[in-house]
């Protein structure tokens, strides 16, 4: 038997987290900034017989047209030694459905292999892709170097041959700098950004857990690489370079000193963030000679209306496209 709590008190919620491998998207701070842009974040516990903690789950709740009601979903959690246990997620299932009346939980964990819990179902309806690049970073940098295409491995050593400067991002001020580029990179590329505030909230709210890297040439950044990191996982976030980035190809660079510093700070893998089939995906895929398939996203129907969610109800498609596109 284990009983549910809500969690009020962040520093034991991190402490958790961290302390039992969860990924840095169910840190506080993430959950604070989604709350201040639109949901609703929930932090539950569950306690054994023993009064001890053995899962815990961060729960962002979107409202959505009627007859829908919420949409609740877990990013890359639950966490703990019985997070994938039916009792616990039949648990965190049937409090957003009696507190916000969610057509579905949606749940996507950081694992590879997941077993779907009775009147649970696997789901097309993604928001992070499950297939993506993870570096070991136990490994040595050149058992590192030996995966990667030839093509990366030149190209970082060319950009490093740059004269390129590579340091991380400490004041708004430099962040302000890093979003110019970031707006010039989505208008070539053609993606929607959030408004400027998410970025400078992830910065804020997201603190040491959320570091930002440029290249700068003259002082002026013309790359950028944004994480989001817990102990043992760096997870990629947002990035982005301007024309001379390109021509200079600053990103090799950029990303093999970031992987390289996470190595030094003790963490052990690195996530690429995910394959959507595009031209990033493309680059991600030079880095490593292997994907990984995360086990996928699993959802438990939780009203009548479920059919209409499934089978894609026009105006619910809409709100779930563009949380999809601003999924990070």
């Amino acid at each position: 038997m284990i009983e549910l709590q809500r969690c009020t008190d962040q520093q034991i919620w991190d402490d958790y987290v961290l302390e039992n491998g969860g990924h840095p998207l169910q840190l506080w701070g993430w959950g604070q900034v989604k709350a201040a842009h639109g949901w609703t974040a929930d932090r539950m516990l569950a306690y054994d017989d023993h009064d001890q903690i053995v899962a815990a789950t961060q729960i962002l709740t979107r409202k959505m047209p009627l007859p829908l009601r919420a949409f609740s979903y877990v990013p890359r959690g639950p966490v703990g030694q019985q997070g994938s246990d039916a009792t616990f997620l039949d648990a965190i299932a049937d409090y957003v459905k009696r507190t916000y009346k969610s057509v579905t939980l949606s749940v996507e964990p950081d694992v590879t292999e997941f077993q779907t819990p009775a009147d649970w179902k696997q789901s097309t309806n993604t928001i992070l892709p499950a297939s993506t690049i993870i570096l070991d970073l136990e490994k040595s940098d050149s058992d590192l170097l030996a995966a990667m295409v030839k093509k990366t491995r030149q190209y970082i050593r060319k950009s490093a041959a740059e004269g390129i400067t590579i340091k991380p991002v400490r004041t708004k001020e430099d962040l302000e700098k890093c979003m110019a580029v970031y707006h010039q990179t989505s208008k070539r590329a053609q993606f929607m950004l959030h408004d400027d505030q998410y970025y400078y909230d992830v910065f804020t709210l997201l603190g040491d857990h959320s570091p930002v890297f440029a290249a700068y040439i003259d002082d002026q950044p013309i790359a950028f690489l944004w994480l989001a990191i817990s102990t043992d996982t760096a997870f990629e976030l947002y990035g982005g370079m301007n024309g001379q980035g390109q021509e200079l190809r600053a990103n090799y660079a950029l990303k093999w000193h970031a992987i390289r510093k996470m190595k030094e700070w003790g963490l052990t893998r690195y996530d690429l963030g995910g394959l959507i089939n595009d031209s990033v995906s493309n680059f991600k895929r030079g880095w490593s000679d292997s994907e990984v398939l995360l086990a996928g996203t699993f959802e438990k129907p939780l009203s009548s209306a479920y059919s209409l969610w499934d089978k894609g109800l026009p105006a619910a498609k809409k709100v779930y496209r563009k949380i999809k596109s601003l999924r990070k």
